[in-house]
């Protein structure tokens, strides 16, 4: 499917999903500063995951068990609680924050697991425990007070996010194989895009209220983020290395930090008005959430 050795595969994919990721983060939070809000968001993303992951219908698969529809719709369930969570946390609070935090989610996917399985917790996922508590605490040194709202937002959210995340990787993990890929996750992305239509009772006002400007960012930011999903789950299905495809696609959070220092104000992000030290110490904090999810699947 790729050409590409899987030693290449596995870094080069992944990592150019972190940074269609980190650029749809971007987007979107453009659309919500010209008024476009989560529930908005939410609906046109889900929308668009579900045509676009339509396509892996042609993949193929076994026949679909209709006793079996409880699987896709849990998974769906996580999906959408994940999706909403991680809205919120882009809307509300900084991408340098949100995105970062979000990384978290490999971690709590190595902590569940062992508990999953009623196994002991290793050594190396209490230090890699600590270290990301240290980063969270460094993604907030150096700013503003008015920020405190929108960091507890981005932190509460983003953690909502990475363990809804990590129990949709969990529950694919354990059901994927008997529908597979072709099969599994189209049916997840149309219920999903059902349950999005809730969205629609949540809407301050009607999506042809919005400014072009605004759609137009909302709808770059819903397409990036559904081609980063459907590149990051093909690496996954081809080379079939989760631990280390997904060390590699968490430096999003690390790529999230310097794309709004570098190109920030592209996007009128307010995050680049914050003081060179407060960067810095969010730099810091995303290289320590980025080590400890190294840490935490050793």
């Amino acid at each position: 499917m790729f050409p590409l050795s899987p030693a290449v595969g596995v870094i080069v994919l992944p990592a150019t999903a972190a940074f269609l990721f980190s650029l749809a983060a971007l987007s979107l939070k453009r659309a919500n500063q010209l008024g476009v809000d989560v529930w908005q968001t939410a609906f046109v993303v889900n929308i668009a995951a579900g045509v676009i992951y339509s396509g892996l219908w042609f993949v193929g698969g076994p026949p679909v068990r209709m006793e079996l529809w409880y699987q896709p719709t849990l998974i769906a369930i996580c999906l959408f609680a994940g999706m909403v969570a991680q809205f919120i946390a882009l809307n509300r609070g900084d991408v340098s924050v949100a995105v970062p935090v979000m990384g978290l989610k490999l971690l709590v996917v190595a902590i569940m697991s062992p508990i999953v399985l009623s196994e002991s917790i290793p050594v190396q996922l209490w230090v890699a425990v600590a270290l990301s508590l240290f980063g969270v605490t460094m993604l907030n040194r150096g700013g503003n007070r008015g920020s405190s709202r929108s960091f507890k937002i981005a932190v509460t959210s983003g953690l909502l996010a990475a363990i809804c995340f990590a129990a949709f990787d969990l529950v694919v993990a354990k059901w994927g194989q008997a529908w597979g890929v072709g099969r599994l996750l189209p049916c997840v992305f149309w219920i999903n895009a059902v349950f999005s239509l809730a969205c629609l009772r949540g809407f301050r006002s009607p999506l042809r209220s919005r400014s072009r400007p605004a759609l137009a960012w909302l709808s770059a930011g819903a397409l990036l983020l559904s081609l980063q999903g459907l590149l990051f789950i093909s690496c996954l299905a081809v080379y079939g290395r989760a631990a280390q495809t997904n060390v590699t696609y968490s430096i999003r959070g690390l790529l999230s930090v310097l794309l709004v220092w570098s190109i920030g104000r592209y996007f009128h992000n307010d995050e680049g008005r914050l003081t060179g030290a407060a960067l810095v110490n969010r730099l810091i904090g995303a290289v320590c959430l980025l080590s400890a999810i190294a840490i935490a699947v050793q």
